[in-house]
């Protein structure tokens, strides 16, 4: 898992049965500084996350299989949204 900040969104006129109702989003990973990490990657929302948010992104395809089903062609989505990112507990 990773924190990522939605920078869009990614439109598709076709896309596989399994992704009805979810929205591709384009997030760009952050490193513990807050600052961008990487290339920008298309992550699936079922949660509504907006434009400029932070959101907590699942690496793991399993999670994705479980919710829309064993087919799904999608292993990134987000699975929380960031409220706020403090100092040491």
């Amino acid at each position: 898992m990773y924190l990522a900040r939605v920078d869009g969104t990614l439109v598709a006129t076709r896309k596989h049965g399994t992704l009805a109702g979810c929205r591709f989003l384009v997030a760009q990973r952050l490193e513990a500084n807050g600052r961008p990490s990487g290339e920008p990657v298309v992550v699936l929302d079922r949660l509504g996350a907006r434009r400029g948010t932070t959101v907590l992104v699942s690496t793991d395809g399993d999670a994705v299989r479980r919710l829309l089903g064993n087919t799904v062609p999608a292993r990134l989505s987000v699975v929380g949204i960031v409220d706020a990112v403090g100092g040491a507990l």
